[in-house]
């Protein structure tokens, strides 16, 4: 069963991304592309036992542009999938 992460849009501010194979309380974070370092914020957790899902994650105002890409994480803490590389404005 391999974890697979969507990137699907970024608007306004919200990335919605759809995941396939994580279990709940798997973390999907944000990720600097360019430094490839994990920011503190945002940080969506799978709540659904069902396995297959969408995220919403809003950007907060800190998040400055740049290249970055989802990262999800098991329970832990190892990178489980991640997502293309997207830009944010």
């Amino acid at each position: 069963m391999n974890p697979v992460l969507y990137f699907v849009e970024l608007e306004n501010r919200i990335i919605s991304a759809t995941y396939r194979n994580l279990m709940i309380g798997a973390k999907v974070v944000l990720v600097d592309k360019t430094s490839d370092q994990q920011l503190p914020d945002p940080v969506a957790t799978v709540a659904s036992p069902v396995p297959n899902g969408m995220l919403r994650i809003r950007l907060p105002g800190t998040v400055k542009p740049g290249a970055y890409y989802l990262k999800a994480l098991n329970g832990h803490g190892a990178g489980v999938a991640q997502s293309v590389e997207f830009y944010v404005g």
